[in-house]
């Protein structure tokens, strides 16, 4: 392409050569040229109006050889050709051109021969038009002049007998109220009253001046009538001012009666709601909203009134109209403290927003779009306030309903109850809401148009603080549990913290809840739909799901760790109970299990219950002494069994010593894992801390041989069920082991139960257990 175009240029060149060569320019200037560019004449100058063919052949045989000739020869004859054939055709073309030239000129003269007669022709008519139009008016002069006479002497007729009616006409205009007329035909007659007044039209005047001071009596009346409205009002003081009565000293009064009517336009509650209603649905009745639009419309004339009256008054009708925007605005946010949603308050606006520019018609130096910008920024920051304040009353409802459903009727499932409403408030509360906050940013109305980028920053922070608000509340919840028992009896306080520990434990499956799976969702909708924003982008996103799932991975590990808290507690409340309230010293000889053994067994079922409502299963483990080498008791069962079997004290405590230095020579249990949120994993821990708090009320004690017997009948009943219940059966066994192993050493005789009697016992109890089951409710 570049080749191409350095060939046509090169062509163009040429062209303006042949044209200038063909039209022959000056021989003076091509002169001049040649003589100032000989001294420095090269092989180029071939193509200038200088060329000197002598000069040019000297220069080319002394600069090339035979060969470089013959080649200059062959190219300049080549171009030589091409230049004949250019010139032929720009021959030709040009020719053509002139030719065209030529017939076009001919035919104009052809056209132009006979137009100087028609012009001469119609200057003759202009010219006779013209005279005989001289003739008529000639002819018409002293009519027209008598005519014009008897108009004006008509006219002067008429406003003579205008004065002489204007008594009349004004009093009947005072009988009608027709103010506005009466002074329009006063102020008309006013300039013949001041020429002719005291001379011709005396009696007319003082007449029509009785009949004015009546007038402004009444308008007067009129204007300081309550009864009256603000357009009335303000149309009297205007005429009024055109009968040139001083109202500036009126103007005082007439502002406050405008303050006083501003109250009586301010929206109620009920109002507010008719008109959301009735902006939404047209089929309905708008009389509420259309009788209010009415006074407002009234508002308006009167301050365009006002300011007809008075020029100076802008500042106060300014402020008076701003008093209203605020008036409406505050009514607004108090209809958003009840359950609203975006529809009920974006049908209020639009009604504020029409009252807006009606006041803005008529006043527009008050800048009132802008003021009610700053008040609608307000409003609807509070209204995204306010929705997240009721989601966050809505999830603790659900909670506390479940928790006095439970406390009341104690039904099985009301944990699993509590949890899905609660994760049914969070994660559909919060798709409600955003769902909401969407229709504001998706309406045009003028007011929200511009707090579209506020609204954005205004929803992801209120999700950020939102969050940290409930995680707040969920600690606010658990944490009542220290004070239940101490405000109320014992039972009653065991049975409130029977309910708050379930309670704790659905907070902390909750917790793992909203992590997991509402702020993955909540924060894929609001990438979705209330991306960017650009309020506060130099201070990095308002949402941050990042720190709001570490909030509540947080807070689930701590209320499941509260809720082991709890019902350890509970155990080791039971359990004081059991070895404060014995004297083990002076025990009878075991009969049967205790009746510890049952409340112990019960409280570890209750629990249970509440764990697989609410977490779940996961894999069970049995961990045995012999799959992991860290599960081995440093007591093991042969060992025990013989010790038990000997008879007398000194081989029971000989044996105690051999225990101790086997605990030396064993590896050592792993009792206390890391807990996790499965069933098996919470109850199990439960029952290694229960059973650890039974071994330390065990050290407290001094024990007789019958009171360390029923201990040793009371573990060896609780060993099955106790292992069925958790995962780690070697923990068990071993804590279980060290249970009855610290009895003994407490015990003055530890003189164990023999086997066949300690079989027969724990038959007994488990007969007796079967015949009860089926009384049992």
């Amino acid at each position: 392409m570049e080749v191409e175009d350095v060939a046509l240029d090169d062509k163009a060149k040429r062209m303006r050569d042949l044209l200038s060569s063909f039209y022959s320019p000056d021989p003076s200037t091509s002169s001049l040229n040649s003589n100032s560019s000989s001294k420095y004449a090269t092989l180029d100058a071939i193509n200038t109006t200088s060329f000197d063919p002598d000069q040019y052949m000297n220069l080319l045989v002394h600069t090339s050889n035979l060969e470089g000739l013959l080649q200059k020869h062959v190219q300049m004859a080549a171009e030589i050709k091409n230049l004949d054939t250019d010139l032929q055709m720009l021959v030709y073309e040009n020719y053509n051109k002139f030719i065209s030239a030529t017939d076009t000129i001919k035919q104009m003269k052809s056209n132009i021969v006979g137009m100087e007669a028609n012009m001469e022709q119609l200057l003759d008519k202009i010219l006779s038009v013209q005279s005989r139009s001289d003739r008529v008016n000639t002819s018409l002069f002293e009519k027209r002049e008598h005519i014009e006479k008897l108009h004006r002497t008509r006219n002067l007729l008429r406003k003579l007998q205008f004065i002489y009616d204007l008594p009349a006409r004004l009093t009947k205009c005072i009988k009608s109220e027709a103010y506005a007329d009466a002074v329009k035909f006063y102020t008309g007659a006013l300039p013949i009253f001041k020429a002719y007044g005291d001379s011709s039209f005396q009696d007319c005047k003082r007449a029509s001046e009785e009949a004015v001071t009546i007038i402004i009596k009444n308008l007067q009346g009129k204007l300081f009538s309550d009864s009256e409205s603000i357009q009335a009002r303000a149309e009297a003081a205007v005429l009024l001012k055109q009968l040139d009565f001083p109202v500036d000293s009126l103007k005082v009064k007439l502002l406050e009666k405008l303050e006083q009517s501003v109250a009586d336009l301010q929206l109620n509650i009920e109002e507010v709601g008719n008109a959301s209603v009735n902006s939404n649905h047209p089929s309905t009745d708008p009389a509420p909203a259309t009788a209010h639009e009415a006074s407002v419309r009234e508002f308006a004339e009167a301050i365009r009134a006002y300011r007809a009256i008075f020029p100076d008054s802008d500042n106060q009708l300014t402020r008076l109209a701003q008093d209203l925007v605020t008036r409406h605005f505050a009514t607004t946010e108090d209809y958003i403290k009840k359950q609203v949603w975006s529809a009920d308050l974006l049908g209020v606006l639009r009604i504020i927003w029409k009252y807006i520019l009606m006041l803005e018609d008529v006043l527009h130096e008050a800048a009132l779009t802008d003021y009610s910008f700053e008040a609608a920024q307000i409003s609807v920051k509070f209204y995204v306030a306010n929705k997240f304040s009721h989601l966050q009353s809505e999830i603790s409802d659900a909670l506390k309903k479940v928790q006095i459903r439970q406390k009341s009727s104690g039904e099985d499932n009301s944990l699993q109850v509590a949890l899905e409403g609660g994760k049914k408030a969070v994660l559909q509360g919060s798709m409600n809401v955003l769902l909401d906050f969407r229709q504001l940013l998706d309406d045009d109305l003028g007011l929200l148009v511009k707090l579209r980028d506020s609204i954005t920053d205004w929803v992801q922070e209120g999700f950020q603080e939102f969050f940290r608000a409930l995680d707040g509340h969920f600690v606010l919840l658990s944490s009542r549990h220290s004070s239940a028992s101490q405000d109320q009896g014992l039972t009653e306080g065991i049975l409130d913290d029977k309910v708050l520990a379930g309670l704790v434990l659905v907070l902390a499956q909750m917790s793992l809840f909203i992590e997991q799976n509402a702020i993955p969702r909540i924060t894929e909708e609001i990438g979705a739909s209330f991306s960017g924003g650009g309020v506060r982008r130099y201070d990095g996103p308002a949402f941050v799901p990042g720190e709001i799932c570490r909030i509540f991975r947080s807070a689930g590990e701590k209320f499941l760790h509260l809720y082991i808290k709890m019902t350890t507690q509970r155990i080791s409340v039971l359990q004081k109970r059991k070895f404060t309230a014995t004297v083990w010293i002076k025990h009878k000889e075991p009969r049967e299990v205790s009746m510890f053994v049952d409340l112990f067994l019960h409280e570890l079922e209750g629990i249970g219950r509440e764990v697989k409502q609410i977490l779940p299963e996961g894999l069970r483990r049995h961990r045995r002494a012999d799959s992991t080498g860290s599960t081995t008791s440093s007591r093991s069962n042969p060992l025990l069994e013989e010790k038990l079997s000997r008879s007398n004290t000194q081989r029971a405590r000989s044996q105690l010593l051999e225990t101790h230095l086997a605990k030396l020579f064993k590896q050592k249990v792993e009792i206390f894992t890391k807990v996790e949120f499965t069933q098996g994993s919470v109850l199990t821990t439960v029952v290694k801390l229960g059973l650890k708090s039974l071994q330390e009320f065990v050290r407290l004690q001094t024990f007789s041989r019958s009171g360390f017997q029923q201990v040793q009948l009371d573990v060896q009943f609780m060993r099955t069920p106790i292992k069925e219940m958790a995962e780690d059966e070697a923990a068990i066994d071993f804590l279980l082991d060290e249970v009855v192993v610290a009895t003994a050493e407490r015990c003055l005789d530890p003189t164990p139960l023999e086997p066949p009697i300690l079989d027969r016992l724990i038959q007994a109890k488990l007969a007796k257990s079967k015949e009860q089951k089926p009384l049992s409710p």
